[in-house]
């Protein structure tokens, strides 16, 4: 290759603020470009991996939210479609509810056209059946949506993070490399003299 580093994942510069990793092919050609020494380089992309850790940390946060809210939503689901096959039957419909983390009640709940639903923030509403399994479908698409993104922005992150950590691996080794041949310079030429 021409250039001294090239993207692996294509011209993908980042992802939604995700800055992308660039690969160095040639340590020397990149250090000389960037007027950075071995030690300089290191402590850059020792620093740029730890920021890509605390990224990958909070979007690990937001996938398990997502993952939890999932299963909450399609059990609204199943309860307002539960309620909607009820209705006019005359059959009262007995369900435990959970009033607090571990606490239960019993409610016997008779026909009913409206259900109340908790949208965040102490904040409930009532909505008719219909308009409730409307927001609760159109929640469960942007949550899978949602999710399936975080996925994508999470593989997208390992593979940068795999990127740098190759990228120190080969700066550090290039210094390595660099102190033997100055070591061995100075012992050669003493060598030769003697």
């Amino acid at each position: 290759m021409s250039s001294s580093s090239s993207s692996p994942s294509g011209d993908l510069s980042e992802r939604r603020g995700i800055p992308a990793a660039k690969f160095i092919q040639d340590v020397e050609t990149y250090l000389s470009q960037s007027s950075l020494d071995s030690n300089s380089a290191l402590a850059f992309h020792q620093e740029r991996l730890q920021q890509y850790k605390v990224v990958e940390m909070k979007l690990l946060a937001q996938q398990r939210d997502l993952q939890a809210k999932i299963p909450d939503i399609e059990k609204c689901l199943e309860v307002v479609a539960t309620l909607e096959a009820r209705k006019g039957t005359g059959e009262a419909l007995l369900a435990d509810f959970e009033v607090s983390e571990g606490i239960y009640s019993r409610a016997c709940i008779e026909d009913t056209d409206s259900v109340c639903l908790w949208l965040g923030a102490n904040v409930m509403l009532e909505y008719s059946c219909e308009e409730a399994t409307a927001l609760l479908k159109n929640n469960l698409e942007n949550a899978k949506a949602s999710l399936g993104v975080l996925v994508a922005d999470l593989q997208f992150l390992r593979d940068q993070v795999t990127v740098t950590q190759v990228t120190i691996a080969r700066i550090y080794n290039y210094d390595v490399q660099q102190r033997r041949v100055k070591q061995v310079t100075p012992t050669a030429i003493a060598a030769a003299d003697s």
